[in-house]
């Protein structure tokens, strides 16, 4: 049974701290001026997708979800803020009782996301949302950047198993982000027991080149390994001479050998040569791994080449080039005081610089041709058109402070399949190109 985010079977400690000091400054500066109780909307969106890229992918709002129910003051956590005098003693008052008690929508996980996007909508007091803005941004700038790399990567491998291998590339707390992220995006498996224990994704390895240095030949690694594991197991067979080491893996273990791996060398050139080989020596059902700094690109060079899946690490864990979306937290909303029933209104920066934003608590629809093909991300606030009443994106995550909507991994990875089936087929090009949907900004009703 996937047991992904139905309950983390480890501990999780406070995620208070996943913050900076300027959060917990604001909100003691809120206190002493009256105004921290004043109804806020935060918005989360990105300016602009990572140069070239067509769409976004979001990821990692089940670990939101897991954070924002474990920020939590506790004694710990206060003593080190009166320790260093961060913030004064009325204010450790208010922290110790924290509870966030406000509502939480987002783009469901897995979804596709552009430019200006609300891809997630925080409200309650301005005390309890702006505590969260920078917890809440490292997981989805992190978690969306690995699971957009993840999506260019499966549709570069056209159906073919990709098996997420980055976790000595990376911290290990953020390897096992990254399996998450990248098991959205549409990886199969992983090599990072902690991933599989958390989230219950499949796990997969063998051996390393260690093992095969550990024997005095090459046959006695193999033999020691089937013996092991079985006939089903993956051969590394580029440690010396691929060829010899194809030989070898066939006679040891026989022509229903599992897999061959490739970590080196020409695999294009080296993939054709060794189905071939395995072919003629009667292996025809063993399958060909390859590995070996690969990135969608590289992938999308093997397409024509007889490789039965791919595994991939640094470029991955790494966004492949991209390690963040540039999302952002921002206040579009609060009440005039701090009274319940008075209005919200429009709050927006200014400045200069491309960093302006658009005021206003916001919806958004996916607007679809005849075919039901997207065609625009529309974006408005107040009223939404009866058109795109059914087409509305956010989704409610936390009410009241409880969270309610929290779904199995493979609900998220398919529901990823589908979204990116939606999007025009040019959404998945490797070239350079600008976001494959416009956003539009609909007239305030």
């Amino acid at each position: 049974m996937n047991t992904a985010d139905l309950g983390l079977p480890v501990d999780v400690p406070s995620t208070a701290l996943f913050t900076d000091q300027y959060e917990l400054t604001m909100l003691q500066a809120a206190l002493k001026a009256g105004t921290a109780q004043r109804r806020s909307v935060f918005e989360v969106f990105t300016r602009r997708l990572p140069h070239g890229r067509r769409y976004g992918v979001v990821a990692g709002t089940g670990r939101v979800l897991d954070a924002v129910e474990n920020f939590r003051f506790d004694a710990a956590v206060i003593g080190f803020l009166r320790e260093r005098s961060i913030v004064d003693e009325d204010t450790l008052e208010w922290l110790a009782g924290y509870r966030f008690r406000g509502d939480i929508w987002g783009y469901p996980e897995g979804e596709v996301y552009f430019p200006g996007s609300p891809i997630m909508r925080v409200e309650g007091s301005f005390a309890e949302c702006v505590l969260l803005e920078t917890v809440i941004l490292s997981i989805l700038n992190h978690d969306s950047a690995i699971a957009a790399a993840a999506s260019r990567m499966s549709s570069a491998a056209g159906g073919r198993p990709l098996i997420e291998m980055g976790a000595r590339r990376t911290h290990e707390l953020a390897a096992v982000a990254s399996a998450r992220a990248a098991y959205v995006g549409g990886f199969s498996s992983t090599s990072d027991l902690a991933a599989g224990f958390r989230y219950g994704i499949p796990t997969v390895g063998t051996s390393a080149h260690a093992f095969t240095l550990l024997h005095d030949h090459e046959r006695d690694a193999f033999r020691a390994q089937v013996d092991s594991m079985g006939r089903g197991t993956t051969l590394l067979v580029d440690t010396y001479d691929v060829a010899d080491a194809v030989r070898t893996a066939v006679e040891v273990a026989g022509t229903d050998l599992g897999a061959v791996r490739i970590d080196s060398g020409d695999l294009l050139l080296v993939a054709h040569r060794v189905r071939q080989q395995l072919d003629e020596l009667g292996a025809t059902g063993t399958r060909i791994i390859v590995t070996s700094d690969l990135d969608e690109y590289a992938i999308a060079s093997l397409a024509a080449a007889p490789v039965d899946a791919y595994g991939v690490g640094t470029q991955l864990v790494t966004g492949s080039g991209h390690p963040t979306c540039s999302m952002v937290y921002k206040l579009v909303a609060r009440a005039e005081s701090g009274d319940p029933r008075a209005p919200l209104v429009p709050v927006a920066k200014r400045s200069t610089g491309g960093k302006t934003s658009i005021g206003g608590r916001k919806w958004a629809a996916r607007r679809v041709d005849e075919r039901g093909v997207a065609e625009a991300e529309v974006i408005g606030t107040g009223s939404v058109p009866g058109e795109l009443a059914d087409l509305q994106l956010l989704v409610e995550l936390i009410k009241g402070g409880q969270v309610i909507t929290r779904e199995p991994l493979d609900v998220v990875r398919e529901r990823h399949v589908a979204a990116r089936a939606r999007l025009p087929l040019s959404a998945t090009q490797l070239s350079r190109g600008e976001p494959v949907l416009p956003t539009e900004y609909a007239a305030v009703g």
